[in-house]
């Protein structure tokens, strides 16, 4: 195969369309011009073997051609197999193995045989086939099938749109968004062609006023470059009239054809009419406007009546359950229908969708994620299909911002400064407070005492007084110095705290909580937990089959060792929390968990829940709170400490 310079020559070579010099390479390779030379020969040799040549240009430099595309694929891949092996990166867990079967599979024009796969891998056959039994199921999640054929091997057989879903997922190692990373990862279009088709791209999505998420983006041109591929491979998409007849009336085809147009011209391939509905395809399974420049009237013709009432249903739906105080949210209305739109076409074309930021909005908004569970339950109702976690954690990020909207709202405390000592005092208290509390109070305005009669109490929560004020208010009064201290900060900030949320106390019960507990599996702690509740008669028969069925949508276990485990629906009369801690971790799905709380809302009692919440998000954030509780030993100590 090639060694270090020829791999770097190479690469080099791939990832312009400009001709390079061989001083250019010297230095990159840290040889002379001459060295430089003498390797561009023997690549040239190499590469002759295997669909291409390096054209020596004279007084300009080298430049890459490639003859037969297949051939060269294939080569490259075999190049990046052997630099694999050579730098010791070899796959050597499962899940790693499982990831690289898949991608050879996918990517093999032939059958390959089980014992090259365990070779390549440097395993036994039997591991490989072990293996194997993780890649059958991910790819059935595709519906493609292994085809094994007795002296030939394995190959990988499908619907053509589903080998592409499965390609854009496992060939290229979506972590990174750089386009140089996943060209030096997929080998099937040099550089120079992803740049092209980013840049037909983003110039017909700008004159077409359409708009899309840099995730989008990316996913667009990774698709595009895989159809292109797999063009040239023969191999086309296939589609039934009717459906191709509604695709080619939506708005995204016209799109998707001023796209392709510009492709076949700048990589010499020919896109059928079925090719160009697969790029409308992805085009309507992406948000194409910009929210923040549409009013609501201008909004229903685009999105449709269906979707308007989709998306009441599952705002209702989730405030019903969930309490959350975002039902009048306009921005949330909107945002979530538009978002809709597309999460609909993809399922109707069963695109899958990757979110990057999956584990992160499960680990740092447990809550938004919830909201987005519940909604995803809401349209599989309505619509009679299941939402994975990846459109649950998109929808979560609507509830997460709606819910971030409600807590600024809620949280800002209306006061009324009296001061008696004149106007100058009463201003410099009031831009103190302003400035230094700004965030968590809207100051009405200033008054006299005298006047205070006049002070509409409905529109205030409290009153910051300067003077003892000896009447009766309907309002707490906090009474201040005129030049404001430590001390007076702190009495504000004491009652800002006592009247932003519940105590941790009022859904915990000394019988319930379990501490210290030596359970190995979820399992254990689920049936353990529920069947604590049911013996005290706080729920029925149906409570544990409820939360298996929970979890079965996505594991509750939300990162800092933390489960927050409960029914798919409210199933007590009373809310409250069952805590188990235990001595060492165990693995709920993949990760660990020592601190679990079983949580039970009250059945028709959605009131307030926000405050609850926000203590559990408070736990789910802290790590060392977390640590501490679960030294505990006691009741006392624990109450104490939550």
């Amino acid at each position: 195969m090639l060694n270090a310079r020829e791999n770097m020559i190479l690469q080099e070579l791939m990832e312009t369309e400009q001709p390079i010099t061989s001083e250019y390479l010297g230095n990159v390779l840290k040889v002379t011009s001459r060295t430089a030379r003498n390797d561009i020969k023997v690549l040239d040799q190499q590469l002759n073997k295997h669909g291409a040549e390096i054209k020596s240009l004279r007084g300009i430099g080298y430049k890459l051609e490639i003859k037969d595309h297949r051939l060269f694929k294939n080569f490259l891949a075999e190049v990046s197999d052997d630099a694999m092996m050579k730098n010791g990166n070899i796959p050597t867990v499962s899940e790693d193995r499982v990831r690289y079967l898949i991608r050879r599979l996918l990517l093999a024009d032939d059958y390959m045989k089980l014992e090259d796969l365990a070779d390549e891998l440097y395993v036994s056959r039997s591991t490989v086939q072990n293996d194997l039994k993780d890649v059958k199921k991910i790819l059935n999640s595709y519906e493609i099938k292994i085809d094994v054929r007795p002296n030939y091997g394995l190959k990988v057989k499908g619907e053509e749109i589903k080998l592409r879903f499965c390609m854009s997922e496992y060939v290229f190692h979506r972590k990174e968004s750089d386009l140089e990373i996943m060209n030096s990862q997929l080998f099937i279009l040099s550089l120079g062609e992803m740049k092209s088709i980013q840049k037909v791209i983003i110039e017909q999505l700008k004159e077409n006023a359409i708009v899309m998420s840099d995730i989008a983006l990316n996913n667009l041109i990774i698709h595009i470059a895989i159809a292109c591929k797999r063009i040239r491979d023969e191999n086309y998409v296939s589609m039934i009239p009717q459906e191709l007849l509604k695709i080619t009336e939506q708005k995204e085809y016209k799109v998707a054809k001023s796209i392709v147009t510009l492709v076949e011209e700048q990589l010499q391939v020919e896109f059928p009419n079925t090719e160009i509905a697969y790029v409308a395809i992805h085009l309507m399974g992406t948000r194409t406007i910009m929210e923040a420049h549409i009013s609501d009237k201008e909004i229903n013709p685009f999105i449709g009546e269906g979707i308007i009432e989709l998306t009441r249903k599952v705002i209702e739906k989730v405030e019903q359950k969930m309490g959350l105080g975002i039902s009048d949210d306009k921005d949330l209305a909107i945002s979530l229908s538009l978002h809709l739109k597309p999460a609909i076409n993809r399922h109707r074309y069963r695109m899958n969708l990757r979110n990057p930021m999956l584990e992160a909005i499960k680990e740092n908004y447990p809550l938004a994620f919830e909201a987005g569970v519940v909604a995803g339950m809401a349209i599989e109702e309505e619509l009679g299909f299941q939402m994975n976690e990846n459109e649950i954690a998109y929808l979560a990020l609507h509830f997460g911002a709606a819910m971030e909207r409600a807590k600024v709202n809620r949280n800002l405390k209306r006061c009324v400064i009296v001061c008696a000592s004149g106007v100058g005092s009463a201003r410099l208290l009031y831009y103190k407070l302003q400035s230094t509390m700004g965030s968590r109070l809207e100051i009405i305005g200033t008054t006299e005492y005298y006047n205070l009669i006049n002070v509409n109490f409905d529109i205030i929560d409290f009153v910051v007084s300067t003077i003892p004020i000896r009447e009766t208010l309907p309002v707490p009064v906090i009474e201040v110095n005129t030049i404001l201290g430590g001390s007076d900060f702190v009495k504000i900030e004491q009652f800002l705290e006592d009247s932003s949320g519940q105590k941790a106390i009022q859904y915990l019960k000394e019988n319930l909580v379990f501490l210290q507990q030596s359970f190995e599996t979820k399992e254990e702690v689920l049936q353990f937990l529920c069947n604590k509740v049911e013996e005290l008669g706080l729920v029925d028969g149906q409570f544990y089959s409820s939360v298996v069925e929970r979890e079965n949508i996505s594991p509750t276990s939300f990162g800092n060792l933390v489960a927050i485990p409960h029914p798919m629906t409210p199933r007590s009369k009373e809310t409250f929390w069952a805590i188990c801690t235990l001595q060492k971790p165990i693995i709920w799905e993949e990760k660990r968990v020592q601190f679990i709380c079983l949580l039970s809302i009250q059945k028709n009692g959605a009131k307030d829940l926000q405050s609850m919440y926000n203590v559990l998000g408070k736990v789910v954030d802290d790590p060392h709170l977390v640590q501490q509780l679960l030294k505990c030993k006691t009741y006392e100590e624990f109450i104490n400490i939550f």
